[in-house]
């Protein structure tokens, strides 16, 4: 069985999986280190204990910076390299490690592998990954990375294999959940994303705000400090900030005025960034859906459309978010 670790902050989800990439044990985990399991090396022990002995695994990490582009086995030079990307990802890449240092506590012998969520925007053209700062700034790692990856590499996969005419050459896609990001793919290659440096920008997001002025970062944390700003825009803004709630499920049950313009605010700017992805492509053949929003919720995509219906009539797709059966696909490659 290969183990796939999908490790966050606070939480911890494993996935097993056959040769055939056939799911076969699942177990998931929440609010660790705060009233659930104290650390991820304990989560890890639980969850090992509800399946199968693994004969490898494979993590899912957020942000691989320039250097890791494409799934790789973990090596100490790998580990160094996701290690030195925590300033760009410190939310995220710590979690990921951990889990990788927990499960090497755990079984030493057992071969593992990453693959990374940034991996897939590496075909960005640099006119769209560059921030217009000076060299010594960018050197600093200040560009546009993009994110969601795994999320959409599984989309393109899963449309080639319906057939091959079946994915559209220009191609806007959503990934909509607690965090939500758009992306223009091209001939199945990302042109642009709306996330950039980090999973901060873009799209309204559940707590997160998206895009917003750097100078209006600058007020924050002259009013507020690094750590409560920090906290504010990653953990306390989106539609949590604008309607004090961040799942779209609680805002449509409220029925409030706030909640009634959140989701407009949320679905005016995926819109909004979509249109914008599209001149990165030159037009547009047809838009797809993933992601537990983008999936499930009829009435959000049925506005963010209708913000883009200028565009023409074009084919809807809604695709089942396969993120770690991504991961599984690429460590299997990497075996292989």
């Amino acid at each position: 069985m290969l183990l796939v670790v999908n490790a966050g902050s606070s939480s911890l989800k494993l996935a097993g999986f056959a040769p055939d990439l056939t799911q076969v044990a699942e177990a998931r985990f929440e609010r660790i280190g705060a009233g659930g399991p104290p650390d991820h090396r304990a989560a890890l022990l639980l969850g090992l204990a509800q399946m199968p002995r693994p004969t490898a695994a494979a993590h899912r990490v957020v942000h691989g910076g320039a250097a890791l582009t494409a799934p790789a086995r973990l090596t100490p030079q790998v580990e160094a390299q996701i290690e030195a990307c925590i300033p760009l990802a410190p939310l995220h890449n710590p979690a990921n490690l951990q889990g990788m240092r927990a499960l090497r506590a755990l079984m030493p012998d057992l071969p593992q592998f990453a693959s990374f969520d940034t991996a897939f925007h590496a075909t960005n053209p640099c006119v769209a990954t560059r921030y217009a700062l000076p060299p010594e700034a960018e050197a600093l790692g200040l560009r546009r990375y993009g994110f969601h990856g795994l999320s959409y590499a599984a989309l393109v996969r899963k449309l080639q294999e319906t057939g091959p005419e079946a994915l559209p050459k220009r191609l806007l896609a959503f990934h909509l959940g607690n965090g939500a990001s758009a992306c223009a793919i091209l001939d199945g290659r990302s042109m642009a994303t709306t996330m950039g440096y980090s999973p901060l920008s873009g799209l309204t997001m559940g707590t997160r705000t998206g895009e917003i002025d750097g100078n209006a970062v600058l007020r924050l944390v002259a009013e507020y400090g690094l750590d409560e700003t920090t906290r504010l825009l990653n953990r306390g803004s989106g539609l949590q900030g604008l309607a004090g709630a961040s799942d779209m499920r609680n805002l449509r049950a409220a029925r409030s005025p706030e909640a009634a313009f959140a989701l407009d605010h949320f679905t005016y700017w995926a819109a909004r960034h979509g249109a914008s992805l599209t001149a990165a492509m030159g037009g547009l053949d047809a838009v797809a859906f993933t992601g537990g929003i983008g999936e499930n919720d009829a009435q959000t995509r049925a506005a963010i459309l209708g913000h883009l219906a200028f565009l023409g009539e074009k084919p809807v797709l809604i695709i089942p978010a396969e993120e770690e059966r991504q991961i599984a696909r690429e460590a299997r490659a990497l075996m292989a």
